[in-house]
């Protein structure tokens, strides 16, 4: 066998193996960027739920509540503001500008749904409701699924994210577009500890 030929063998057998090594490399940034697209659908499922219940839970409250009628708009305006965050979001999960909308919108959401439990701890009659109680229960557990699906989109996204950055795979992450994933984050209202004072 001349040396031609073998110097031949190990070019060709290279560029078969660099070939499949970015083969390899680009089906599992598919794989991951599927994943992050999949974990996003189940925060969407939780979200929309989510957005169900609220209507009804207005609803109750409204006939207790005569004259909240400002809490209660409010409320039904934050809801339609996230479900259309949450529309625009589906159509880009992990696109940062998705992201924050869908973000700023959940946090006035919660912020508007703390104000009106607030309120309902004035109204014993409300409280005491089976249909509230009900209601609330449902809510606080669709709450804890939306926190768990937000953790495993974050999880997936972190995967995607770092499977992009590692070289060589950023190389063809560059070549075929592959761009970074933002994360869900939860804003949390600020809060102000209570003042506690001894007299």
């Amino acid at each position: 066998m001349s040396l031609a030929l073998v110097f031949l063998l190990v070019l060709i057998g290279g560029i078969v193996a660099a070939v499949l090594y970015v083969i390899a490399v680009y089906n599992r940034l598919v794989t991951l960027r599927n994943r992050f697209k999949n974990a996003f659908a189940q925060i969407d499922v939780q979200l929309k739920r989510r957005y169900d219940l609220i209507p009804n839970l207005v609803e109750t409250a409204r006939g207790y509540m005569k004259h909240e009628r400002e809490t209660l708009e409010a409320v039904i305006a934050a809801r339609n503001q996230a479900a259309g965050a949450v529309t625009k979001a589906s159509a880009a999960p992990g696109n940062a500008q998705a992201m924050a909308l869908l973000s700023g919108a959940e946090t006035a959401l919660t912020g508007a749904l703390g104000r009106l439990f607030a309120l309902v701890e004035a109204y014993p009659d409300l409280k005491a409701n089976q249909t509230m109680m009900q209601l609330s229960e449902e809510l606080t557990s669709t709450e804890n699924r939306v926190a768990f699906a937000r953790q495993a989109f974050n999880d997936a996204v972190m995967a995607y994210n770092t499977a992009c950055e590692v070289f060589p795979a950023v190389l063809i992450a560059g070549t075929f577009q592959f761009t970074a994933a933002s994360l869900l984050e939860a804003e949390t209202p600020e809060r102000t500890a209570p003042r506690v004072a001894f007299s």
